[in-house]
């Protein structure tokens, strides 16, 4: 592998392994500080509105100053949002921790274009995959495990907080001492873009992103319902515990990781890019709406202690088999999915706007998690399948859009041997 990939996936490994530590502890810390199911989900949607708000600042500053600089500073202020979260205890610090963790999330789009600028435009999809996504994967994997350990053994909320602390700080030393500047030529007449919510839709007039922003847009509003339901659905429906949670989500990061990782290049060879975003379309719609219709099992009858809580009872395999089906199609739909957008947007886009195309890009998605948790936060209350369900009819629309893009606009890598859709 490229010293520098290497480099720069054990860099964005780090940063998210920050912020995968607090997903199975979140409904948990609700219950601390009374914070209702809504309130938690609906912090998920005001990270995503910030990281919408700074996505295309970032963006447009890596093109003018370089990929690294950014880098640099959204790894301090995601530092200081973990800080903000460790002592938080009440909803409004969480809400403020959420704000500062959103607005220091310059990373993925500075990582996509640090790729696209030391990539070839045939091995971007492959690399992205590789890069971001096993480094998510792989993150999704060791990161709810940490930290349902570190919160259920050693301390609590405080010390989650203060151990993505301290990743962040390992983060900022790799970047220092270790990640060189990717961008060869820095633009430095180009302006940053202060004005996010309108460059963001004005950048839909521009012909060559704005099918491939508005399909990304469906496709995560879709999944970010899951992403903010599942550990209260697990811990609802099956009486899981944040340990047993976080079990399950490791188990999820290894197939995620597998998959974006290791198979997106065979995913290339086996369908091609056409077939790679109408397969998955079809398998993240199947997987979202296959969640709740996972069986009981022995859950049926997880016994309740004196304080009316369930009282631990070790997982089965059976049950864990059944819960990794729609999880295994959610993985591999992704790896599909995912890469083939970000390798279309990189290859219509010139040299020095890769970082502004990838921080529009994150914007829509930010934008898509914002409406999805805030979707979820209204539906799960009214039942819990909802959320994926309704997530799955969405990826519907994503299906339709992919096939209207494929049939007027997609315009296939030079020299590739694409199959037809």
């Amino acid at each position: 592998m490229d010293r520098r990939l290497l480099i720069l996936w054990l860099t964005i490994f780090i940063d998210l392994l920050g912020f995968t530590l607090f997903i199975p502890v979140m409904p948990y810390f609700g219950e601390r500080v009374g914070a209702s199911e809504f309130m938690v989900i609906l912090s998920s949607a005001v990270f995503s509105l910030l990281v919408f708000l700074c996505s295309p600042i970032w963006g447009s500053a890596s093109d003018r100053f370089g990929r690294r600089p950014v880098i640099l500073a959204s790894v301090i202020i995601s530092a200081v949002s973990y800080v903000v979260f460790a002592h938080a205890d009440n909803v409004i610090w969480l809400f403020v921790s959420r704000i500062l963790t959103g607005m220091g999330s310059g990373n993925i789009a500075a990582a996509q274009a640090y790729v696209s600028d030391i990539s070839e435009p045939k091995d971007r999809a492959k690399r992205i995959g590789l890069v971001v996504g096993a480094a998510w994967g792989i993150a999704f994997a060791a990161g709810p495990v940490l930290g349902g350990y570190i919160f259920h053994h050693l301390g609590g909320i405080q010390s989650v907080g203060y151990f993505a602390v301290g990743l962040c700080l390992l983060n900022l030393l790799g970047v220092l001492f270790v990640l060189p500047e990717s961008l060869k030529e820095k633009d430095h007449a180009r302006t940053i873009n202060f004005k996010p919510v309108a460059s963001t839709f004005a950048s839909l007039k521009d012909q060559r992103f704005r099918d491939i922003f508005i399909i990304g847009f469906v496709y995560i509003t879709a999944f970010s319902m899951m992403n903010v339901s599942i550990s209260f659905f697990w811990k609802d429906r099956y009486a899981l515990d944040v340990d047993q949670v976080g079990m399950l989500m490791a188990i999820v990061g290894v197939m995620s990781a597998i998959s974006q990782g290791a198979l997106v290049g065979v995913f290339q060879k086996l369908w091609g890019e056409r077939r790679m975003m109408i397969n998955g379309a079809v398998l993240v719609g199947l997987g979202l709406a296959a969640i709740p219709f996972v069986p009981l099992g022995l859950r049926a009858s997880v016994p309740l202690g004196a304080d009316g809580q369930p009282i631990h009872q070790d997982l089965d395999l059976l049950f864990v088999l059944y819960s990794m089906v729609p999880m295994i199609m959610l993985s591999v739909g992704n790896a599909c999915l995912n890469p083939s957008l970000v390798s279309i947007l990189s290859r219509q886009a010139g040299p020095h706007e890769q970082g502004e195309v990838m921080g529009q890009n994150m914007g829509f998605g930010s934008l898509g998690r914002v409406l999805g948790p805030t979707l979820s936060s209204f539906l799960y209350p009214l039942g819990m399948g909802l959320p994926f369900w309704v997530g799955g009819a969405i990826m519907l629309g994503t299906l339709a859009l992919v096939f209207h893009y494929l049939r007027t606009s997609y315009k296939p890598l030079v020299g590739a041997s694409d199959r037809p859709a």
